[in-house]
């Protein structure tokens, strides 16, 4: 095989999408070639024995890795600019990967309540389980992170912006917080993307993404992947785990998640700058209650999304509509062009109650915690076009 690995330095982004990590076979196909095969052949017994060893580099198993996921790993990883990358079946294979390949029993783990219901579970009733303790703290408090992290700690987990209210963490203060207290910190970084926000170069430690999101983009495979500089933690803690519980990124989804790659900068820049157009066309509806978007100056937290987040505000627009989750079932029921999804990062426009569907299996006390209502809905914002979205918002919102 012939590999460009030596031409990416001064590759820009766009370049690096479409051509990063390539490589090719004897045949010189143009797009990247999809190996579906479960085992490798080796010329030799003593060959297939010093692959075991890691003596000589040969795949061995698609379980430990496959050359079509190696591209996508590859690229991914040129885009973030990490040293390692580790592609994985789901987004939520990611997250637990993430922290259980390097948490035990007695271990401190701290998170930010406003997480995705599924990133919540985890956290809140698996880790205890295994003797872990964990705690919660309002992720835009910076003086809650220096109470929590005042004593020692092994892990910390993010998510920003969060889902579905789009509060904005401060990541470089609060990794200078955790690192002084030894714990290394997870940033859920899927609402932002690469494209928008960078956590290692702010001081995080581990990167983990649902692939399933901007990344394939158009709703039709599941991954996620993990990316970090820490050679020892990729390398000694989360490769030995996720190859022995093998939740591994099949070729398949892996080489489609290659293609959305190439257009993951051009289908971003198209969502972020409908959905500022959106939510300032919410924002003045009489049926709408509140918009929360980072991108509008009215966001709590607006000049830290600019500074963190490339000076856009995301491609999800949340907001409250004007009355019960009667009137908001309403609303999303009247939509003609926005379909009703609980997806997010798609081309096309999806909309979703996350009281009822991502939150459901919270208790109200948690979801008021995280300030989910029942009136609030979450719109992921497509490549459609915006005036007709708009229209679409518009007229549902007077049913």
């Amino acid at each position: 095989m012939t590999t460009n690995d030596d031409k990416t330095k001064n590759w820009r982004p766009a370049t690096k999408l479409v051509r990063g990590g390539t490589t090719r076979s004897e045949h010189g196909e143009v797009s990247e070639a999809l190996y579906m095969t479960q085992a490798y052949a080796y010329d030799s017994a003593e060959q297939a024995e010093q692959s075991f060893l890691g003596e000589v580099e040969h795949y061995v198993y698609s379980r430990y890795g496959n050359p079509t996921v190696t591209m996508f790993e590859e690229r991914l990883r040129l885009l973030e600019g990490s040293t390692h990358c580790v592609g994985l079946a789901s987004g939520m294979a990611a997250v637990f990967c993430a922290l259980a390949s390097q948490v035990k029993s007695g271990d401190r783990v701290v998170a930010s309540t406003a997480l995705f219901g599924a990133c919540f579970h985890i956290i809140a009733n698996i880790l205890p389980n295994y003797g872990i303790d964990v705690e919660f703290v309002d992720g835009t408090n910076i003086e809650a992170w220096a109470t929590a992290l005042s004593k020692p700690a092994t892990a910390i987990f993010i998510e920003t912006p969060s889902n579905p209210t789009l509060a904005i963490l401060d990541i470089q203060a609060i990794s200078d917080l955790a690192h002084k207290a030894g714990a290394k910190v997870i940033v859920d970084n899927v609402f932002a993307t690469p494209i928008l926000q960078r956590p290692l170069e702010l001081g995080a430690d581990i990167v983990s993404y649902s692939a399933t999101k901007h990344i394939d983009g158009q709703g039709r495979s599941l991954g996620g992947a993990v990316l970090s500089n820490d050679a020892h933690f990729m390398e000694k803690q989360l490769t030995p785990f996720y190859r022995n519980t093998g939740p591994s990124l099949s070729p398949f989804n892996a080489w489609v998640l290659l293609k959305g790659l190439e257009t993951l900068d051009l289908r971003v820049s198209r969502q972020c700058d409908n959905a500022l157009k959106i939510a300032e066309f919410l924002a003045t509806q009489s049926n709408v209650k509140r918009v929360l978007y980072p991108g509008l100056k009215s966001h709590p937290q607006h000049d830290l999304a600019m500074k963190q987040m490339s000076g856009r505000g995301s491609t999800v627009v949340s907001f409250e509509v004007d009355g019960d989750k009667a009137k908001a079932f309403k609303t999303m029921n009247g939509l003609e062009i926005i379909d009703i999804a609980n997806n997010l990062g798609d081309a096309k426009s999806l909309i979703t109650h996350p009281a009822t569907t991502t939150h459901q299996r919270l208790s109200d006390a948690e979801r008021d915690s995280m300030g989910i209502s029942q009136n609030l809905v979450r719109l992921s914002v497509g490549i459609e076009d915006v005036e007709d979205l708009k229209q679409d918002l518009g007229q549902a919102l007077l049913k």
